[in-house]
């Protein structure tokens, strides 16, 4: 008799482990492969955007061929919009230009791109630590004895 029922046990337990999955279970691995397969890829580890508390205003008066200086004045927002605010010293103390828009980081994680500027208005920084650096239009920093004036510092 105990033959029997340890024999039924064994053949039971074969029987379910060799079983296809439910409908629900197939399901489930169907759809955990389909969100696999659409969800966009961010940055993996660290970088500025996912390590720095990045948000807020940087400001620095950046050097002017034509001017005393351009003030200008960087707001990034954690919901991806921004306010550019310029101020040209020297010229017309009332040309002040405010941009706001959007900005999209690029695939490192590291520069944000502000969508939407108009003219000959800065468009992409380098996010550092408590900073960000003002980009040539191709995306590199500037170099030079005035580099230093090209970091816009967090207020």
């Amino acid at each position: 008799m105990k033959k029997s029922i340890f024999l039924l046990f064994a053949f039971a337990a074969i029987q379910l482990s060799c079983s296809r999955p439910s409908e629900s279970q197939s399901e489930a691995i169907e759809s955990t492969s389909e969100t696999t397969e659409t969800s966009p890829t961010l940055p993996t580890g660290d970088n500025s955007q996912t390590s720095l508390d990045w948000a807020g205003t940087y400001f620095n008066v950046l050097p002017c061929a034509s001017c005393e200086g351009i003030e200008t004045w960087v707001t990034l927002n954690q919901d991806g919009t921004f306010q550019l605010k310029t101020n040209y010293l020297g010229l017309n103390d009332a040309r002040e230009e405010i941009f706001t828009g959007t900005f999209k980081w690029d695939d490192t994680g590291s520069m944000v791109q502000l969508e939407g500027l108009i003219g000959d208005a800065p468009g992409k920084y380098k996010v550092g630590e408590n900073q960000i650096w003002h980009l040539d239009r191709d995306g590199n920093r500037i170099e030079g004895n005035l580099a230093d004036r090209y970091i816009l510092k967090k207020q």
